[in-house]
């Protein structure tokens, strides 16, 4: 264990910097998904169309590709962006179509006739899904939206494939440093994402015992 402790400096810069891609890419990913689940229910035909594209070409689309294109091929088209936050983005935009699905089953699980009352008292369609229909799906959703930030969690890691020296790339650059002690790197490595993906499950669980059960 020494070579984790002697490191621990190392281990803590790329700690920061996952927990920052983290919470920045977790924040933008909430506020587009949410966006793109209100574009899947609206009226308008052509803002489902576009929800329902963006949904599926992203969702579909390897996490590499996507990061690829914003640290590589941006850059080409006059980006001067940081790789930490061309990486943010990439995650961002990856992320937001698993929110947007997982808020959209919980939409599709909020009674209609809900949201028929708010048209009746003259709601507008925007009145309607932000007062009425998310707030009750975001409730029916935590455990789904929680699964789906331990796994944005666990993608930072691709990050530094690009140039971003997060949790991961610091156990690889310690691990070739260190051959002989490769295993206790690692476990190191592994420990920092148990202090985020712990946390993140225990926060599902009082969260959905205290909201779902008031619901």
């Amino acid at each position: 264990m020494d070579a984790v402790i002697d490191n621990l400096p190392r281990y803590l810069d790329g700690f920061t910097t996952t927990l920052l891609l983290l919470v920045v890419s977790g924040i933008a990913a909430l506020v587009i998904g949410t966006l793109i689940a209100a574009m899947r229910i609206s009226p308008i035909a052509s803002l489902r169309g576009f929800a329902t594209v963006y949904t599926e070409l992203v969702r579909n689309t390897p996490l590499t590709l996507v990061l690829f294109f914003c640290a590589i091929v941006l850059p080409y088209f006059g980006s001067r962006l940081d790789y930490a936050v061309a990486a943010m983005i990439g995650l961002s935009v990856y992320t937001s179509p698993f929110v947007a699905e997982a808020l959209r089953s919980g939409i599709n699980g909020v009674p209609v006739g809900q949201a028929e009352a708010a048209r009746s008292v003259g709601l507008g369609f925007s009145q309607t899904v932000g007062l009425i229909v998310l707030p009750q799906a975001f409730r029916m959703t935590i455990p789904p939206l929680i699964n789906v930030f331990i796994a944005l969690t666990k993608n930072t890691s691709v990050a530094g494939g690009f140039f971003v020296v997060e949790l991961f790339a610091v156990g690889r650059e310690l691990a070739n440093a260190n051959g002989d002690a490769v295993i206790a790197v690692l476990l190191g490595v592994a420990t920092f994402y148990l202090l985020i993906t712990i946390p993140l499950g225990l926060l599902a669980a009082q969260l959905e015992r205290r909201w779902v059960v008031q619901r």
